[in-house]
């Protein structure tokens, strides 16, 4: 039982806490109220005072970022480097990346990228030593020594030699193989001496020699074992090439379910041991295309670097950013090719009416683009070629007078007629539309003159037939000449006979006088020799006529963005757009100035 003592004491102490829990919460309220809520209003300062520093700290932040970049652009530049992928698109179809095979415009690319010659066109356009270190010829003009440079190999590691020259041109000369370059080399003789030593021996002097060896060279120890008969369609050709051109072989795809689908994709990867420099693109890609259409769908979707084949370029290919378009001149000429082995063109004095009734200057004005006139069979910078014996001019009183004096009259319609019948005939032409305009402006020429013209635009398939069979009366039609004057194929007399094996005498061209020129022409090593024995063919044609001499033609190349040191001034071929194709760059990089 607890007494009333403890119970007093239990009572002071219960009453002693609860002041002491009266004083703490009385002493709370004044800490809160002297330490928190006399300093509320003060928070605004302080977060002022943070907010200066932090965005002073920002400021100086900045400042420091443009500053360096600032300093970088004075001490760093962007200049081209190295990598990348190049995609390249290809109006055609791959067959054959062989270069005894290749003729195609997609053959033909990838056999110049994958394997060299021992000549080679440069930048300036003008033939230089590639697999060959010198060309010499002795005093008969008809013998060539050829030193090999020493450092090359093949893609497999094989050392390139004088036995793979020899074998390549063996394999030419043997009719098994079927090579179109057959009878370039049919009568030269190719012979070893030692490892980097060839001679070649011509029946006669041929001042085209070293325009002939830019061929690709094959492999002797790759293709030895094979039948001639059978290497037209050896996997070489299309699994597995090995060159010793700057990119070396990686994969073939087939994409498509239909023709007009399909499509090649090659890819080629650098030859680190190139003998010049290794190429500093990364990959190089060919893919081909079926029509222009797809091709141009594939580069405005960003898939493509570059495109070849297109005639002209639409507006909406203008509008891609990065576009890029060079025109570059071909050492080539468009002309019109009278046939002169039938009627009415094989009369002289209808095809120099034709010829004076054309301004060539109105003719070619539509094309849209820049290009030199052509005023004969061989271009300005011939050897050979003389102001005095151009084509016939413009003169439309002397082509009328030529129609007259032929029996060609206008009746009243303004249609000339000869014994009753139309003078009419037919004018094939690939439907571009470069040769659209043409033929347009020529059909509207010749009208005036009371000619009566058909033209017929065809496709690249269908054109190929009508130039192999000669199936026209009139062509227009582009052709190749080069940087030297030999026209010796296109206008000599045995180049018309359908027994050639070209044919490229388009006009079917026959005259003693312009053959005996040719043959003398292309036999004299001499220029001046040379330029003095082409006088009386280019007489000879301006009196005959045999063609309307149009215009040079330009290579179109569209890219995407700029392609570092890609510079030629004019180009032999289509091919000869790779010149100096190791130094191609399509990437930058900063560096140190």
């Amino acid at each position: 039982m607890v007494n009333r003592t403890t119970k007093l004491r239990w009572r002071r102490r219960l009453k002693k806490r609860r002041k002491q829990v009266e004083e703490i919460g009385v002493s709370a309220e004044q800490g809160l109220e002297a330490h928190f809520f006399k300093r509320l209003g003060r928070l605004v300062n302080v977060w002022r005072f943070a907010a200066s520093w932090l965005l002073l700290l920002v400021l100086v932040a900045v400042g420091t970022v443009m500053q360096i970049r600032a300093l970088g652009q004075h001490y760093q530049t962007l200049q081209p480097a190295s990598g990348g992928t190049y995609t390249e698109g290809i109006i055609g179809t791959f067959t054959n990346a062989n270069p005894l095979y290749a003729t195609s415009a997609a053959d033909s690319s990838v056999s110049r990228l994958v394997f060299s010659g021992l000549m080679k066109y440069d930048q300036d356009n003008k033939l230089v030593p590639d697999l060959a270190e010198t060309v010499s010829v002795d005093s008969s003009g008809r013998v060539f020594t050829v030193k090999l440079r020493n450092d090359v190999k093949w893609h497999d590691g094989q050392p390139f030699t004088a036995k793979d020259v020899a074998f390549t041109y063996g394999i030419i000369k043997n009719p098994d193989a079927r090579s179109p370059l057959f009878n370039t080399w049919k009568d030269i003789s190719v012979s070893a001496k030692d490892t980097h030593t060839l001679v070649f021996e011509l029946p006669n002097v041929l001042s085209t020699f070293r325009e002939i060896i830019t061929n690709g060279i094959v492999p002797e120890h790759l293709l030895k074992s094979i039948e001639p008969a059978q290497l037209r369609t050896n996997k070489f050709n299309t699994i597995e090439p090995i060159g010793t051109g700057p990119f070396r072989w990686d994969e073939l795809e087939v994409a498509g379910t239909t023709q007009e689908s399909r499509q090649e994709v090659i890819g080629l990867l650098p030859n680190e041991d190139f003998y010049r420099n290794p190429p500093k693109i990364t990959r190089f890609i060919i893919r081909t295309f079926r029509d222009e259409k797809q091709m141009v769908q594939a580069y405005e979707g960003g898939e493509l670097t570059s495109m070849v084949g297109l005639a002209s370029i639409p507006d909406n290919v203008r509008e891609v950013p990065d576009f890029h378009e060079y025109n570059i001149p071909l050492t080539g000429a468009v002309m019109v090719f009278f046939k002169t082995s039938e009627p009415p063109l094989d009369d002289v004095k209808v095809r120099r009416a034709l010829v004076q009734s054309v301004d060539v200057s109105q003719a070619i004005g539509g094309l849209g683009y820049p290009t030199k006139t052509v005023r004969g069979p061989l271009l300005e910078s011939h050897v050979g070629f003389s102001q005095k014996l151009t084509q016939l001019p413009t003169d439309l009183v002397q082509a009328a007078k030529y129609l007259d004096e032929a029996g060609w009259k206008k009746d009243a319609t303004g249609i000339r007629k000869k014994a009753g019948k139309e003078l009419t005939f037919t004018l094939y032409a690939q439907n571009t539309s470069d040769y659209s305009a043409v033929t347009a402006y020529l059909q509207k020429a010749w009208k005036g003159m009371g000619i009566k013209v058909d033209v017929m635009l065809q496709s690249d398939a269908d054109m190929q037939g009508v130039v192999s069979r000669h199936d026209y009366d009139s062509l227009l039609h582009g052709i190749s000449i080069g940087t030297d004057p030999d026209v010796f194929a296109y206008w000599h007399s045995s180049q018309a006979s359908p027994s050639s094996p070209s044919r490229l005498n388009f006009s079917e061209y026959k005259s003693k006088e312009a053959d005996t020129a040719l043959e003398a022409g292309r036999t004299r090593l001499d220029p001046k020799v040379r330029g003095a024995k082409y006088g009386p063919f280019l007489k000879a044609w301006r009196e005959d006529a045999p063609a309307l001499a149009l215009y040079q033609p330009a290579f179109l190349y569209v890219t995407r963005g700029t392609v570092y040191n890609f510079e030629p001034k004019s180009l032999n071929s289509i091919t000869s757009r790779y010149v100096g194709v190791e130094n191609w760059m399509i990437r930058q990089e900063k560096v140190i100035k």
